[in-house]
């Protein structure tokens, strides 16, 4: 399929999932580590709905995995890996969240503050341009300024980070607007916690201590809501531990180990 990449071999028992909305091939990179032991699945999101992208999972994990299998979700992903759990329990095995945001409205607000506080006055100054390029409906030049939007705020998420000159992330806009416009809703109502409680799997958080979204707001709703839950904090580490310099390798000893 056109919206999937495999990784390694048959059985496909792990499947990434990624960020964004709108941001796919950002987790390939652990993909292609994971397959030296598995095989791996990179489904790569393309509705412009929640439920749409729950159901474009549940087509590639029924056609596609060893059922049940293992999500790994990153950032937004995590959230879409909780909300999939939740509807589709027979398919999952054991969900692993990295860098899943917070729950409440209020923490998503820390996050914008403690991004900005980390850029330079030129850095701000380009994230309004851009910000200004994708509020212009009639741009076409959107999908370029929410990748470079995204490299902002992704060095703002970072303590340490490798560059990886060959990462390929293929950025959409309209994706990335359409769901966060819902998944946003689900937050401010309530209703994405409240969805928690339908996790049947057992759950493993990993957050970086310099992650912009707040460790403790995502780890204390979790705990109180999910029967079989433990939450695990890198030191040194921002949003995407995979390209921290000081927790990368310490990363990939907790996948191995949580992966059992």
């Amino acid at each position: 399929m056109e919206n999937l990449r495999t990784y390694g071999n048959k059985p496909f028992k792990i499947a990434v999932i990624h960020g964004g909305p709108g941001a796919s091939g950002e987790m390939a990179p652990v993909a292609k580590l994971l397959s030296s032991n598995y095989g791996v699945l990179e489904p790569l999101q393309t509705s412009k709905t929640i439920n749409g992208q729950i159901e474009e999972l549940k087509i590639i994990l029924k056609k596609d995995a060893n059922l049940p299998i293992i999500l790994i979700g990153f950032s937004w992903g995590a959230w879409l890996s909780l909300l999939f759990a939740a509807q589709h329990s027979e398919f999952v095995k054991k969900l692993i969240l990295i860098g899943c945001g917070s729950f409440e409205e209020k923490y998503a607000l820390q996050t914008q503050e403690t991004r900005l506080s980390r850029l330079t006055d030129e850095e701000k100054d380009k994230v309004e341009f851009l910000k200004q390029i994708l509020n212009n409906s009639n741009s076409g030049k959107k999908n370029e300024a929410f990748c470079r939007l995204g490299k902002i705020f992704s060095k703002a998420d970072s303590y340490d980070p490798v560059i990886d000159e060959n990462e390929t992330i293929n950025c959409n806009f309209d994706i990335c607007q359409s769901v966060w416009d819902e998944a946003s809703e689900l937050r401010k109502s309530g209703k994405l916690l409240k969805i928690t409680k339908k996790i049947k799997c057992p759950v493993v958080a990993i957050h970086g201590d310099f992650d912009s979204h707040p460790a403790k707001e995502t780890q204390k709703p979790l705990k109180e809501n999910l029967k079989d839950f433990r939450f695990i904090l890198l030191k040194n580490c921002g949003h995407k531990p995979w390209m921290e310099r000081q927790a990368k390798n310490r990363f990939y000893e907790i996948l191995s180990e949580v992966l059992i």
